[in-house]
């Protein structure tokens, strides 16, 4: 039976379309969003049951893309099926994970997944945002508990003018990447990169994007009044006496515990400044150790004094930071609000790599290492948004040591792609084309120390590292996370610069951005509150845009610009251009020549469908016989020329001569010595080295060679070598015989056995 409803609305030119009803039937909610033919279908489900022993609130958001929605086959030979998420479907799961969860409440510990599936694209319209609008609307009709809906838009900026929804095409010429997601009244998350934008610029940017969202959190609402929200389960499950009883005897233990930690809190905490995260961590131990025992004083048994102390200091904690900075300005390190901790940065680490970049930022320790290579290096994408190339590539690594923890390693997680992708982001507007630098471009960004987003640190040392390895890139970079203190009802808020443990708790925010001293590149936005007021986010900025030209004044001592020269270590890659029609001349029959030359020479060649050559080496000698090679395998030949060859080829009518690797020419019999040969062979030998002058291209191209009236091979003549008994010896054109005196021949010169053959 089909019950499918539908609603639509026009946004910004285009149809938006929701339906729900007909597909998933048995998630908690499934909605289909449709705008263009870009189509995504999102779907909600809450566990019935809650997982015990949780301190966090289980949510999963999974974006799958699926290459049947652009009509492709994966290009793999072996593996068809999707697999491993690309890491674009990861961070777009990460963004709208940030986006929904901090209106789910807190306290529950039941699993909720939402599964955004692409199920067909236009190559226009960007399936993230209509993954992002289908979440919000199946978690509104699910009857999970969520204060949605919300919307979100991507907002571009072309000629200083904000377009919203951009294209495809439309993204390429934008100067601004920003996706702004949030409530009628709030912003709850931003992705954004840009080519340095303003503050201001961006602050409006927000502004206007929040504005426009609002079409789809309406639609929401007109699905909803007509559909009605399906109803949650609920957790009047019969209760025993006994659980009663144990429920309440808890109540009375937090009680207890919470006015023990409301007299003692503040007192251990801010005794002193606590300089370092062993440290806060060490007073946040002595307050569990006090309120174990003062419960123990009170004869509560170790198991509801585990339960209490769980229940209640980390919020205690909270409350506490939180309310001493909004209050007295006070943070736990001593720090002032605007204050930035210690900061070092140095280059060249380590010997012998290409580009290394070590910052510091408090505790926070990133090194970066950069490694050059061949054009051909870059990483080859394969998506239903098409196929392309990454030729500048950064991975962030999250070692567990760099916490002071032991656990297993597993390779990057989403959190590990999504720190390397913002620094990435950040760095992207200013790294320099193909054309004035030819290289791929590696950067291995690793964690040694984490106390406050190593996200930003990575930024910095990713610069330092670039700049180190002589990178031209057109200014350094640097970034800072800004936080947030507020109260529940945000009537009360101070805007953080520089956070680090203790100070991203509830009610708080996590803005991170990077860029130069003339602009914003990137920043990203999760927030822990039901969202943020435009004099937030416009303190966040000028907060930031201090904090930044700070650490970019400690980076500057350590490196200011790119180095003039590549490290010694590094490859050279030389580019020059070919005739297009030659390309085929230089890869050879099945890659046969390319492939020597790759081989006897040690080096990369990459050629590209333009004529574009690129010739990789770390050896400059191997690297000179290339592209001498390649560039002799495409040059046109021309009458007059004069070469040392190498004989390799003897025929009944002459010799062949290689002028150049794969390129011959052929000298006739004739044109081998000033006198009468019998037979070629009689002459020459293959591998004898001669000099030989281009005499002529014939019309299908052949190269005609001559040995004759060249000074260098006299030696060969001296002796009479090969001449024909009988023979005449051949003067400025004119032949003489030893026996009779000469004569003059007219008419085309030939030998006795006719004209010359084809060859």
């Amino acid at each position: 039976m089909n019950n499918e409803q539908v609603f639509s609305t026009e946004w910004l030119g285009r149809e938006l379309t929701m339906k729900t009803g007909l597909l998933a039937k048995q998630a908690n909610a499934a909605v289909t969003v449709q705008y263009g033919d870009t189509v995504v279908l999102a779907t909600a489900v809450e566990s019935k049951n809650e997982r015990e022993g949780l301190d966090y609130f289980p949510l999963m958001v999974d974006f799958e893309e699926k290459f049947y929605a652009a009509g492709m086959i994966k290009g793999s030979r072996w593996i068809k099926r999707e697999g491993r998420p690309t890491d674009d479907a990861i961070l777009t799961g990460r963004m709208i994970d940030r986006t929904i969860r901090p209106l789910f409440a807190g306290n529950s510990r039941k699993d909720v997944q939402v599964i955004l599936t692409v199920l067909s694209v236009d190559q226009k319209n960007d399936h993230d945002i209509v993954g992002l609008v289908a979440a919000s609307a199946a978690l509104t009709l699910s009857g999970i508990e969520w204060r949605g809906p919300i919307g979100g838009i991507p907002v571009g900026r072309i000629d200083n003018k904000f377009i919203f929804n951009p294209t495809y095409e439309e993204r390429k010429m934008s100067d601004l990447d920003l996706i702004v997601a949030g409530t009628e009244k709030k912003i709850i998350m931003i992705e954004a990169g840009g080519k340095e934008i303003k503050e201001d610029d961006m602050h409006e940017a927000f502004l206007v994007g929040q504005k426009e969202l609002q079409t789809g959190i309406s639609l929401i609402k007109e699905m909803v009044k007509k559909v009605g929200i399906k109803k949650g389960s609920k957790k009047n499950i019969l209760i025993n006496e006994e659980e009663k009883e144990s429920n309440k005897e808890k109540e009375k233990i937090v009680a207890l515990a919470n006015d023990w930690l409301s007299d003692n809190v503040n007192k251990i905490l801010f005794d002193k400044s606590y300089y370092t995260k062993g440290e806060r961590k060490l007073a946040v131990g002595a307050i569990k150790d006090g309120l174990d025992a003062y419960l123990f004083d009170k004869n509560i048994g170790k198991d509801h004094r585990k339960f209490a102390i769980k229940e209640t200091v980390d919020k205690a904690v909270d409350a506490e930071v939180t309310k001493e900075i909004i209050e007295n300005e006070r943070r736990v390190d001593g720090r002032k609000l605007t204050e930035i901790r210690t900061l070092t940065s140095s280059v060249k680490t380590l010997p012998r790599l290409h580009g290394t970049g070590l910052f510091s930022r408090g505790e926070t320790q990133v090194l970066s290492i950069v490694t050059l290579g061949a054009p051909g290096l870059a990483q080859t994408l394969e998506g239903i948004e098409g196929n392309g190339e990454k030729r500048f590539m950064h991975h962030y690594n999250f070692p567990p040591f760099s916490v002071g923890e032991a656990r297993f390693m597993r390779g990057p997680g989403r959190r590990d792609i999504g720190h390397g992708a913002l620094a990435e982001k950040a760095l992207e507007p200013l790294i320099p084309s193909k054309e004035d630098f030819p290289y791929a471009l590696r950067v291995v960004s690793e964690t040694l120390g984490s106390n406050g987003s190593s996200s930003m640190g990575s930024t910095c040392a990713l610069s330092l590292s670039l700049m180190d390895a002589g990178v031209p890139i057109k200014k350094p970079v640097a970034g800072v996370a800004i936080g947030l203190a507020s109260n529940d009802d945000m009537s009360k808020w101070k805007v953080l610069t520089d956070i680090q443990y203790l100070e991203d708790g509830k009610c708080g925010m996590d803005f991170k951005v990077a860029g130069t001293k003339d602009g914003i590149t990137a920043i990203q936005l999760d927030t822990k509150t039901d969202g943020l007021t435009p004099d937030i986010l416009k303190t966040a900025l000028k907060q930031g845009l201090d904090g930044r030209l700070k650490i970019l004044n400690v980076m500057n001592k350590a490196i200011d610009k790119p180095r003039d020269e590549l490290s010694p270590f590094a490859p050279r890659v030389v580019t020059f251009i070919i005739d297009t029609e030659k390309i085929r001349d230089v890869i050879g029959p099945g890659g046969k020549i390319i492939n020597a030359i790759i081989a006897e020479c040690d080096v990369a060649i990459d050629i590209e469908d333009d004529g574009s050559v690129f010739i990789t080496s770390v050896d400059e000698t191997g690297m000179e016989k290339a592209v001498n090679w390649v560039k002799d395998l495409t040059r046109e030949f021309e009458a007059g020329e004069i070469f040392d060859g190498k004989v390799v080829r003897i025929l009944d009518f002459g010799a062949f001569v290689e002028l150049a690797p794969g390129r011959d020419g052929m000298v006739h019999v004739s044109e081998l010595a000033p006198y009468r040969i019998s037979k070629p062979s009689d002459f020459v030998d293959v591998g004898d080295e001669v000099k030989v002058k281009i005499k002529e291209i014939d019309d299908q191209g052949r190269v005609n060679l001559t040995m004759v009236g060249l000074d260098d091979n006299e030696k060969l003549w001296k002796d009479k070598k090969g001449m024909e008994k009988g023979g005449f010896e051949r003067n400025g054109g004119r032949f003489s015989s030893p026996r009779t005196g000469g004569f003059n021949r007219g008419g085309p010169r030939n030998d006795r056995r006719g004209p010359r053959k084809p060859y």
